[in-house]
Protein backbone atom coordinates (compact mmCIF):
# COMPACT_ATOMS: atom_id res chain seq x y z
CA UNK A 1 0.00 0.00 0.00
CA UNK A 2 1.44 3.36 -1.04
CA UNK A 3 1.25 6.33 1.08
CA UNK A 4 0.33 9.73 0.00
CA UNK A 5 2.97 12.40 -0.56
CA UNK A 6 1.42 14.84 2.44
CA UNK A 7 2.45 11.65 4.55
CA UNK A 8 5.94 11.21 3.27
CA UNK A 9 7.14 14.74 2.69
CA UNK A 10 7.71 16.45 6.05
CA UNK A 11 8.83 20.04 5.55
CA UNK A 12 11.17 21.89 3.26
CA UNK A 13 14.25 22.50 4.71
CA UNK A 14 15.20 26.31 4.25
CA UNK A 15 18.56 27.05 5.24
CA UNK A 16 21.83 28.50 4.10
CA UNK A 17 23.42 25.61 2.62
CA UNK A 18 20.19 24.32 1.09
CA UNK A 19 19.09 27.71 -0.93
CA UNK A 20 22.33 27.24 -2.02
CA UNK A 21 22.16 23.53 -3.27
CA UNK A 22 19.11 24.81 -5.71
CA UNK A 23 21.53 26.42 -8.38
CA UNK A 24 22.27 22.48 -9.14
CA UNK A 25 18.62 21.59 -8.98
CA UNK A 26 18.74 19.85 -5.41
CA UNK A 27 16.00 20.47 -2.79
CA UNK A 28 16.13 19.29 0.69
CA UNK A 29 12.84 18.00 2.59
CA UNK A 30 12.57 16.43 5.48
CA UNK A 31 10.53 13.05 5.50
CA UNK A 32 9.26 10.64 7.65
CA UNK A 33 11.87 8.80 9.42
CA UNK A 34 10.45 5.36 8.19
CA UNK A 35 10.24 6.66 3.77
CA UNK A 36 12.22 5.09 1.14
CA UNK A 37 14.13 6.67 -1.39
CA UNK A 38 11.07 5.51 -4.39
CA UNK A 39 8.71 6.68 -1.52
CA UNK A 40 10.41 10.15 -1.84
CA UNK A 41 10.72 10.36 -5.57
CA UNK A 42 6.99 9.85 -6.14
CA UNK A 43 5.72 11.86 -3.30
CA UNK A 44 8.49 14.92 -4.86
CA UNK A 45 7.17 13.91 -8.51
CA UNK A 46 3.42 14.22 -7.85
CA UNK A 47 4.20 16.85 -5.22
CA UNK A 48 5.57 19.46 -7.69
CA UNK A 49 4.68 18.34 -10.94
CA UNK A 50 8.71 17.85 -11.73
CA UNK A 51 11.13 14.45 -12.80
CA UNK A 52 13.32 13.37 -10.32
CA UNK A 53 16.75 12.38 -11.21
CA UNK A 54 18.58 11.25 -8.20
CA UNK A 55 17.68 11.00 -4.16
CA UNK A 56 19.56 11.20 -1.67
CA UNK A 57 18.91 10.31 2.35
CA UNK A 58 20.58 10.91 5.75
CA UNK A 59 19.34 10.44 9.07
CA UNK A 60 20.39 13.35 11.33
CA UNK A 61 20.49 12.61 15.39
CA UNK A 62 19.17 14.59 17.78
CA UNK A 63 21.74 16.64 19.85
CA UNK A 64 22.04 16.21 23.15
CA UNK A 65 21.02 19.11 25.89
CA UNK A 66 21.02 19.09 29.72
CA UNK A 67 19.20 21.42 31.38
CA UNK A 68 21.00 21.62 35.30
CA UNK A 69 21.46 17.81 35.90
CA UNK A 70 18.80 16.13 33.82
CA UNK A 71 20.54 14.74 30.26
CA UNK A 72 18.37 14.47 27.14
CA UNK A 73 18.34 14.46 23.25
CA UNK A 74 16.81 16.15 20.78
CA UNK A 75 14.75 14.26 18.18
CA UNK A 76 16.29 13.21 14.94
CA UNK A 77 15.20 13.79 11.81
CA UNK A 78 15.34 12.51 8.44
CA UNK A 79 16.38 14.51 5.20
CA UNK A 80 16.16 14.07 1.83
CA UNK A 81 18.62 15.68 -1.03
CA UNK A 82 16.37 15.77 -4.22
CA UNK A 83 17.86 16.48 -7.56
CA UNK A 84 15.69 17.01 -10.41
CA UNK A 85 16.06 16.79 -13.84
CA UNK A 86 17.32 19.39 -15.76
CA UNK A 87 13.85 19.34 -17.94
CA UNK A 88 12.24 20.27 -15.10
CA UNK A 89 11.00 23.01 -14.27
CA UNK A 90 12.25 24.56 -10.92
CA UNK A 91 9.84 24.38 -8.33
CA UNK A 92 7.44 27.44 -7.59
CA UNK A 93 7.69 26.37 -3.75
CA UNK A 94 11.00 27.67 -2.91
CA UNK A 95 11.12 30.86 -5.53
CA UNK A 96 9.67 33.53 -3.50
CA UNK A 97 12.29 32.60 -0.46
CA UNK A 98 15.68 33.03 -1.99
Amino acid sequence: MSRSYTEVLVRPILTEKATSMRKNRTYVFEVASDATKPEVKSAVEKAFGVEVEKVRTMYRIGKMRRVRVVEGQRKGHKRALVTITEKSKKIDFFEGLA
